[in-house]
């Protein structure tokens, strides 16, 4: 089980949510806590359209189910003498909808669409009334991570000052270009960082996307956080490779090779960081999108 921990509350049930395999767990434990605890999930398991639904659920998610074992459970279902517990279920099946987690704060813990399954058990309220929970804290996750990003842009273009100003006082002095050409350096420069690290110069982008730019938005409006991240690092490392008089060709690996370091490290840290920005519900989207 890994994953920071996450609760909601439904009707007056604190109920825990971790993350496992990039997707939301729910904790059955703490949905019928006070009342039959576990005697209600093993109750809800033994049930032959529960078995039914959640083999379905394994076959879709999960290709290392062994079938020939869920074929024997759907089939003893609902008889007075089977018994089904998630351990039984787990050790069976190689099952990976539902987990247990052991410890102070541990219990049963079933991925999102099994929960809300076991939810309609208790009662078509506690269901709705998850759901609900749920997604509202799908919401406030949303916004945290565009307050994350509009922090990430704030960064990148006060470093964006920085490089600009390693390109005024080393490369404009040295440049061969006439005043009024002068931009160019600093356009080479920054295209310098976006083909490191997005594939493409400003004007390709521009190019390929003629109604945002007319909108005055170009590429890095639409990075990821995880991009922007790296972009901040880049125009850090390249204002001391500039005032270190190191060659462009040399700059331009350099960096090409950080870009793809870094993010191939920091996109295995959260998935949903490394989506590209798109709107304001950019990243509930993406929440939704990799949780089902």
């Amino acid at each position: 089980m890994t994953g920071k921990k996450k609760q909601i509350e439904v009707e007056q049930k604190i109920i825990a949510i971790t993350s496992h395999n990039d997707d939301d767990y729910i904790c059955l434990t703490d949905m019928v806590r006070g009342e039959e605890g576990n005697d209600h999930i093993r109750n809800w398991m033994r049930n032959r359209n529960t078995v039914e639904y959640l083999g379905i659920w394994e076959q879709l998610n999960n290709p290392s189910f062994k079938g020939v074992e869920f074929d024997t459970f759907k089939k003893e279902a609902g008889l007075n003498s089977f018994n089904l517990t998630p351990k039984k279920w787990v050790d069976n099946t190689d099952a990976i909808g539902i987990i247990s987690k052991s410890g102070r704060y541990g219990g049963t813990y079933a991925h999102k669409d099994i929960a809300f399954e076991f939810g309609a058990w208790i009662s078509p309220m506690f269901k709705l009334l998850l759901i609900k929970e749920f997604q509202r804290l799908k919401k406030i996750e949303s916004n945290q991570y565009n307050l994350e990003w509009d922090v990430k842009r704030v960064l990148s273009k006060v470093n964006y000052q920085i490089h600009t100003d390693a390109v005024k006082n080393h490369i404009i002095p040295k440049s061969t270009q006439k005043f009024d050409n002068l931009w160019i350096e600093y356009a080479e420069e920054a295209d310098l960082l976006n083909v490191a690290l997005f594939g493409c110069t400003a004007k390709q982008w521009k190019e390929a996307n003629p109604s945002l730019s007319l909108n005055g938005q170009n590429m890095r409006d639409f990075a990821s956080i995880n991009e922007l991240a790296v972009l901040s690092n880049l125009e850090s490392i390249n204002s001391e490779l500039i005032r270190n008089e190191i060659s462009k060709e040399n700059r331009f690996e350099n960096l090409k090779r950080i870009a793809i370091h870094q993010l191939r490290i920091i996109d295995k840290l959260d998935i949903i960081k490394s989506i590209k920005k798109q709107s304001d519900s950019t990243f509930l989207d993406a929440q939704n999108k990799f949780n089902k």
